[in-house]
């Protein structure tokens, strides 16, 4: 059954990455293994383009790219395929920016693709976020009459006193046209991008170009940006350290980011003998 071509989707952050935010030897050898017969390797993640290029490199692909949870699909090596961008109305994040205003936030990001605008100049937030800002065009200062476009996705960093606050109005106000999540530790952030976008979609979208049937898709994810996907893959698997949710959803549980879960489960599953 597995000699099937396979779509493996791959999301970054506690998944690929290891907690020092590499991808271990091993796990990159059976990923390049798993090429090498045949199967497809794509990149799922939450992170902007910019941020996620270089393991795109290290992995040699040449497949489309999910960024922003799905709100952007694109191919870094192929100009001709269609670029989805499905940012969120402008009119809606400056209203949201308001609500985050009133509520005194420490700081909020906009991303209109891989433009970056922040409301608070915070060296940390830029030594974290774009290590290699020389590239990237930051415009800092008021968001609220900076940013003119529609933004690919907000990031509130929010008091934890306001969390909860925050998500309430969020749901109570803008729940049509919005998703929001909270990211995982150690963030405190709230990213905000539109409705209907999660990384399903971008899967959706790559399989069907691909010609792939929804069974022969293999999926690993460990956080709450990760259930679509997981839900979607004929072959969902969480990570040991994924939430809760995810594992009770997943097909599959495999072993952690630092013990080479999707390299050991890829071994196993696709028979590589890697």
């Amino acid at each position: 059954m597995n000699m099937k071509k396979h779509l493996i989707a791959l999301d970054l952050d506690g998944t690929l990455l290891t907690d020092d935010k590499i991808i271990s030897e091993k796990t990159k050898q059976i990923i390049m293994k798993a090429k090498q017969e045949g199967h497809l390797v794509v990149i799922a993640t939450g992170r902007p383009h910019h941020a996620s290029i270089e393991y795109y490199d290290q992995l040699e692909l040449d497949t489309p790219m999910v960024n922003f949870n799905g709100a952007l699909i694109h191919h870094p090596k192929d100009r001709k395929w269609e670029v989805l961008h499905s940012p969120l109305p402008n009119r809606t994040a400056k209203k949201i920016i308001q609500t985050c205003y009133e509520l005194g936030v420490d700081n909020i990001m906009a991303e209109v693709s891989d433009d970056i605008y922040l409301d608070r100049y915070d060296q940390e937030i830029i030594d974290i976020f774009f290590p290699k800002t020389s590239e990237l065009k930051i415009t800092i200062g008021s968001i609220k009459n900076e940013l003119t476009d529609d933004p690919t996705s907000l990031l509130i960093y929010p008091k934890d006193e306001h969390i909860d606050d925050l998500r309430q109005h969020l749901d109570d106000n803008h729940a049509s046209v919005i998703e929001h999540r909270k990211w995982g530790t150690p963030w405190k952030v709230i990213e905000i991008v539109r409705k209907g976008m999660n990384k399903a979609v971008g899967l959706q979208r790559i399989a069907s170009y691909y010609n792939i049937d929804q069974k022969h898709i293999i999926a690993f994810g460990d956080e709450d940006n990760d259930l679509e996907m997981i839900d979607y893959a004929g072959v969902g698997v969480a990570m040991n350290n994924a939430i809760p949710k995810l594992k009770d959803m997943a097909d599959h549980v495999t072993k952690s980011n630092q013990e080479d879960g999707i390299g050991r489960f890829l071994n196993d599953y696709l028979h590589l003998k890697a």
